[in-house]
C-alpha cells in the first residue's frame, strides 16, 4: 500500500509558495498547483502512465487565494492516495472536489486575508511608520504573514488528515456519488460565476425603430444577462469537444474579436 509520509507533505508545503510563479491567463494557477502535487504523485504512483494521468488531472484550471491552497492540496493528496490504493475509486472525483473547493475557499481567504488581516496590519504598520518608527514595516509583514503561514501549515496537515478519515467513511457508507453530484453542481456554479464576472463581451450596435433609438445590448441583457459571454463559452466548449486545439482557439478568438470590433459589431 502506497502511503504519503511527512517528507512528501513537507515538500508540498514549501512548493505551494511557488503557486503564482507560473500564473497564466489560460488555466491560471494550474502549473503551480501541479508542481506542488508532484512529490505526492511520484510517491503514490510507480507506473509512468499513472503519474502522467495524475499530472494531467492537476493541469486543469485552478484559481483561489494562495493562503488556502495547502488545505486543498492536503485533501487532494488524500484522494490521490485513495485512488492509488483502491482500483474502484472514481478518479474524476478528485478534479470535481478541487473545483468545488477553490471558489468557496477563495471567498473566505480573500475576506480574511486581503480584506481584513492585510488592512489591519497595514493600518498598524503605517501608523508606526508615520511616527518614524522603523518597526512599522516589519510589524506590517509580521501581522499579515504569521497567521497566513500558520493557516498554510495547519491547512495542509488537517486537510490531509480530514481527507483520509472522510474518504474511509465515504467508502464505507457509499456517499461518493452524492458528493460527486454536489461537487459537480458547485463546480458549475463556480464556472458560471467566472463567465459572468471575468468575461466581458458587449455589442455597441444601435438602430432606429419608428424614430426611437434601440440599443441591441439592452435587449440582449433583458433576455438573458451576459448572453454574449455565455454564447461564446458554449461555442468554445463545442469546439473543444470537436478536438480543436487551444492554440487555434486562442488565435481564432483574437482574430475574430479584432475583425468584429473593426466592423462595429463588438
Amino acid at each position: 500500500m502506497n502511503k504519503l509520509t511527512k517528507k512528501e507533505l513537507r515538500s508540498m508545503f514549501w512548493r505551494s509558495f511557488a503557486l503564482q510563479g507560473a500564473f497564466n491567463y489560460e488555466r491560471m494557477q494550474n502549473l503551480g498547483y501541479c508542481y506542488s502535487m508532484l512529490p505526492a504523485i511520484k510517491k503514490l504512483y510507480n507506473k509512468k502512465e499513472n503519474q502522467a494521468k495524475a499530472i494531467e488531472r492537476h493541469l486543469e484550471i485552478f484559481n483561489t487565494t494562495t493562503v488556502v491552497v495547502p488545505a486543498i492540496l492536503g485533501i487532494t493528496a488524500a484522494m490521490e492516495e485513495e485512488n492509488a490504493n483502491n482500483p474502484e475509486f472514481d478518479e474524476s472525483s478528485i478534479s470535481a472536489v478541487k473545483t468545488a473547493l477553490m471558489g468557496p475557499l477563495a471567498g473566505i481567504g480573500d475576506s480574511l486575508f486581503w480584506g481584513t488581516f492585510r488592512i489591519i496590519a497595514a493600518g498598524v504598520g503605517v501608523s508606526l511608520a508615520k511616527e518614524g518608527n522603523i518597526f512599522g514595516p516589519l510589524l506590517f509583514l509580521l501581522l499579515y504573514n504569521i497567521p497566513a503561514f500558520a493557516l498554510r501549515i495547519f491547512g495542509l496537515k488537517y486537510g490531509y488528515q480530514v481527507g483520509v478519515n472522510s474518504l474511509e467513511r465515504i467508502q464505507r457508507e457509499g456517499l461518493m456519488e452524492k458528493i460527486m453530484s454536489m461537487a459537480t453542481t458547485v463546480g458549475l456554479f463556480v464556472v458560471g460565476g467566472m463567465v459572468a464576472t471575468m468575461l466581458s463581451i458587449t455589442t455597441p450596435l444601435k438602430f432606429n425603430l419608428n424614430g426611437a433609438e434601440v440599443i441591441l445590448q439592452d435587449i440582449l441583457d433583458k433576455i438573458i444577462p451576459n448572453m454574449l459571454p455565455l454564447t461564446f463559452v458554449f461555442v468554445i466548449y463545442y469546439m473543444l469537444k470537436r478536438k480543436v486545439s487551444v492554440t487555434k482557439l486562442t488565435i481564432g478568438t483574437i482574430v475574430t474579436g479584432i475583425a468584429l470590433h473593426a466592423i462595429g459589431l463588438l
